[in-house]
């Protein structure tokens, strides 16, 4: 089952973010994968999240250098990047498979790197351009 969502602009993208991300509130957490080329709105996505837990949006940047940025708000926020990542081992190896159940939203961009070793009941986004904007598509 697939349920899209279209978002012409930044701001619409930061409130999608913002609705997913106080969703995960009431629920004590959880994972969202990102898939989506570069540049079609998963930091900004992430920005959105960010703010509904009281995380200042410019506070919030790409971690591809660091693989992984920790965001203190009401819950913390665990954003990885796996753009650069080989494969799911180097995720594994790094430890960063703990942060997936440890009570705060992770949010994973590049989900596609983990491949099925995403954990069972991750949120699959898939984030796409297209004309005037970008659409997500939310994989059930």
């Amino acid at each position: 089952m697939l349920s899209k969502t279209r978002c012409l602009s930044e701001k619409q993208m930061l409130e999608l973010g913002m609705d997913w991300g106080s969703r995960l509130i009431q629920e004590g957490g959880g994972v969202i994968a990102l898939f989506g080329e570069l540049g079609s709105g998963k930091t900004t996505f992430v920005k959105g999240v960010a703010l509904s837990l009281g995380i200042a949006e410019h506070k919030v940047s790409s971690p591809t250098f660091a693989y992984m940025h920790v965001y203190e708000g009401c819950i913390p926020l665990y954003h990885f990047d796996l753009y650069r990542l080989r494969g799911p081992e180097d995720f594994f190896a790094l430890g960063f498979d703990e942060y997936l159940s440890c009570g705060g939203i992770c949010c994973i961009e590049w989900a596609e790197r983990l491949g099925l070793m995403l954990p069972e009941g991750a949120q699959r986004l898939q984030l796409e351009h297209k004309e005037g904007g970008r659409e997500v598509t939310h994989i059930y």
